[in-house]
């Protein structure tokens, strides 16, 4: 049966921790993290499995609390000006089973009041990735052109993050994927609203759109000679 895996209890938890983001107002609330945020977040990953398997046979829904594919609730701060120690959202990434050797593409969740996106790609790939992207781009465009300019994935998706000011080295400013050479993060997705993930209909609309964004993760994979 369908079910619901979130409901406005989580979102009214992100709320709170966003008002009182330190130790000791989180292990006071432990309780709410685990049974708002964290336990369903988990069964949703458990249950992402087997459709995610249909989708390719190398990616991971890994609903194990540490390791797995949700991300931490404490924040990094080591290198950060914000030193608040939790993070205001929940994300879960479903990942290539070579990701310890490879930078690979990955399917995204997040939850965030008044944010809440999921799609696919590779985020701030390395310098020698991102190159090898743009070569492979240089010398596929029909397929990089059917995967991301199909209607299934034009009509919802766009695409993340920055892209440069002028050409790569290397390619002409009249080059026809200017924009996409230009890209410094492959990744697109959609936003999706905290009514939807607090609904029965989360778990088929994930499935359905990481089916739509797996051409994009595909090509991003043979871009290094990974399977999908």
């Amino acid at each position: 049966m369908p079910r619901a895996y979130f409901s406005p209890a989580t979102f009214r938890f992100f709320k709170a921790i966003g008002r009182n983001n330190n130790r000791d107002w989180f292990h006071a609330h432990k309780d709410d993290y685990e049974n708002h945020v964290r336990g369903p977040y988990l069964d949703l990953i458990t249950d992402l499995a087997a459709p995610l398997s249909k989708i390719s046979a190398h990616y991971r829904a890994d609903p194990r609390k540490v390791g797995g594919s949700l991300f931490r609730m404490h924040r990094d701060t080591r290198f950060a000006g914000d030193k608040t120690p939790y993070k205001t959202w929940a994300g879960a990434r479903f990942f290539h089973e070579r990701r310890h050797e490879i930078q690979a593409p990955a399917f995204y969740m997040h939850l965030q009041p008044g944010e809440c996106f999921a799609g696919g790609g590779l985020w701030h790939p390395e310098p020698d990735v991102l190159k090898k992207i743009r070569s492979f781009l240089d010398d596929n465009p029909k397929a990089w052109i059917s995967a991301t300019r199909s209607k299934a994935f034009a009509s919802r998706f766009e695409f993340w993050g920055e892209s440069l000011s002028r050409p790569p080295r290397g390619f002409p400013v009249d080059h026809p994927l200017i924009d996409d050479l230009r890209r410094k993060n492959f990744a697109a997705g959609e936003n999706f609203s905290e009514e939807l993930a607090c609904s029965t209909e989360l778990l088929p609309y994930l499935v359905d759109n990481f089916k739509k964004v797996a051409p994009m993760v595909d090509y991003l994979c043979a871009a290094q000679e990974l399977e999908f």
